[in-house]
């Protein structure tokens, strides 16, 4: 079978920003930045599976770029998380790095399937 790279990717991090909420809210009493964050971060990868079974070309790309706003939204949580000092620089980064790679990959993905390439 297919290696499907940004459905394993999106899992991933969904995986990780649920491990991140639950953190937030334990260790640092913070619950309205890390819900907005849980639902756009777990969003990503529910739209990368409902794109797999999409009905048409053009519904295909419109749930990517749904998933690839999500991972845009997530990316700007996490950002605000880390200038109001709920995460550290090295606790941002590492998941960053993970979104702003998702992201890339969904860009490309939409790029090739307007493209007709894929």
């Amino acid at each position: 079978m297919k290696e499907n790279i940004i459905k394993e990717k999106s899992f991933n991090f969904a995986v990780r920003v649920v491990k991140l909420y639950k953190y937030l809210v334990w260790e640092k009493n913070e619950y309205v930045l890390s819900k907005q964050l849980l639902r756009s971060g777990t969003s990503v990868w529910a739209m990368t599976r409902e794109a797999e079974h999409s009905e048409s070309k053009s519904d295909f790309i419109h749930k990517m770029a749904i998933a690839q706003k999500e991972i845009n939204e997530s990316i700007y949580w996490l950002e605000l998380l880390k200038e109001t000092e709920y995460l550290n620089q090295k606790q941002f980064e590492d998941i960053n790095n993970d979104a702003i790679e998702i992201i890339k990959i969904i860009t490309t993905i939409i790029k090739k399937t307007k493209s007709n390439n894929l």
